[in-house]
């Protein structure tokens, strides 16, 4: 039986961090990090908790279910439902959300922060955003020569640099953490601000994209056990994980200490340029951003090209790979020009819609082997965890949105009868309603069979 060797882990694990290692990762740390001021490790363990432990889950529940796509995964709910959730979580992880936010943060980062008071931000933001998506396109189109150049050169210079930003930061803090007062909700709700910030990083969602990715890597190695596949995944998962896990820690520290210095940013690509400014003079933001700049880059690349290649599955080949990618790249340029802010706010809201769902799925699928994957306990729980997650979706529209669909009174009556509602968890009841449903189904349906 073929097995794997420790160096082969080594190259899955870089192989799978580089691929969730993205805009979202280096920015919201370092925002939670400044908002939670003292109660850091109380929000950083929030942060691990979805922003790590359900992304590793994610992998886990691809190898034990031994599911060969995210289709198959959710089709054990219907068809017809794992054709829709696969779609607004490809839609969510590409073209509406995570692409354009790469060029955001890359602007952010390595732009915004040079520009004086008078500069038109709009303006600059349309020039980078194009020549951005311009490049990303055309290597899209070309995508053999660049992710070899970024992936094996640019990254682990972008790694390098930022470790040493971060040991900087850490050996001489711009202040003590534990003496700097949490803002808003973080002083009292630390932790699910924090459980709720790592929604933002969209990992667990791209997970379930990715986790084929690695079990088709495993196979190529010789793998052939479906249970020597799971362990394997497992193991690649877990290591990539601990890496991800020690760099989120750094940057919230490193942003919890900058508030010993600056207030808090507008967002966490600003804090990040700030703090880096802050050590090393403009040399040291610039050098940053252009590495940000090269993995953001690299992202966009990796998302659209999978965003592409995946619709163009769906679309059965009648609408090409190209086709799509330039869609992609023209629907990601216009988005990108709402800005960061507006992007992270827009986002939100759908994130409170998926997530729920992902996690449940992803639960069951880790468990489906005790109930034997019944379609009554993924039907049950999936349909009670999305209508209590409309009402989280709801609940996170922004004001006007709000206002303009006249949807308080719902919100007034969730926050009234929805256990944990308030805290943007209104899901999990019914969710164990639902899965008591689903179990009494299932008892009943195999005492039937008997």
């Amino acid at each position: 039986m073929k097995k794997i060797t420790a160096k082969d882990y080594v190259f899955i694990a870089s192989m799978l961090f580089g691929l969730f290692f993205g805009a979202g990762n280096l920015i919201f740390p370092a925002y939670l990090g400044q908002m939670s001021g003292k109660n850091f490790i109380q929000s950083a363990a929030g942060f691990l908790t979805t922003g790590v432990g359900l992304p590793l889950l994610g992998i886990i529940a691809m190898g034990i279910s031994q599911s060969s796509s995210l289709m198959e995964m959710a089709g054990r709910v219907s068809k017809k439902y794992a054709f829709v959730f696969t779609i607004a979580l490809y839609l969510t992880i590409g073209p509406f959300f995570a692409i354009p936010r790469t060029a955001t943060v890359s602007f952010s980062v390595g732009i915004e922060p040079l520009l004086n008071e008078n500069s038109n931000a709009s303006l600059f933001l349309v020039l980078f955003s194009f020549v951005f998506f311009a490049l990303a396109l055309f290597f899209s189109l070309r995508p053999s020569k660049i992710m070899t150049w970024v992936g094996k050169i640019l990254n682990p210079i972008f790694l390098v640099l930022l470790g040493i930003l971060v040991v900087t930061a850490i050996i001489n803090p711009m202040g003590n953490a534990f003496n700097i007062e949490p803002s808003a909700e973080y002083a009292t709700q630390s932790y699910f601000k924090g459980f709720m910030e790592g929604y933002n990083t969209m990992d667990a969602l791209a997970s379930l994209a990715f986790g084929i990715v690695v079990i088709n890597v495993i196979k190529g190695f010789g793998v052939e056990s479906p249970s020597e596949i799971a362990v394997d995944t497992m193991k690649s998962g877990l290591f990539s994980m601990i890496l991800m896990a020690a760099i989120y820690a750094a940057l919230i520290l490193i942003g919890a200490q900058s508030r010993g210095v600056m207030e808090v940013s507008s967002n966490g690509g600003v804090a990040l340029a700030l703090i880096a400014e802050h050590y090393f003079g403009k040399a040291g933001a610039i050098l940053l951003a252009a590495m940000i700049t090269f993995a953001c880059l690299k992202t966009a690349i990796g998302l659209i090209t999978s965003c592409s290649e995946m619709f163009s599955l769906f679309s059965k080949n009648k609408i090409g790979y190209k086709t799509f990618a330039v869609i992609f790249s023209i629907v990601s340029f216009a988005i990108a020009n709402l800005g960061l802010n507006k992007i992270i706010e827009y986002s939100i809201p759908v994130l409170m819609l998926l997530y729920p769902l992902v996690i449940t799925i992803i639960l069951l699928s880790i468990t489906g082997k005790l109930f034997s994957y019944s379609p009554y306990i993924f039907r049950s729980v999936t349909f009670a965890t999305f209508i209590a997650a409309c009402f989280d979706f709801l609940n996170a529209l922004p004001a006007n949105a709000k206002n303009v669909l006249h949807v308080n009174g719902l919100i007034s009556f969730a926050g009234k009868y929805l256990p944990f509602f308030s805290i943007g968890m209104g899901w999990i009841v019914p969710a164990a309603i639902g899965l008591a449903v689903g179990i009494i189904l299932f008892i009943i349906n195999k005492n039937k069979q008997k």
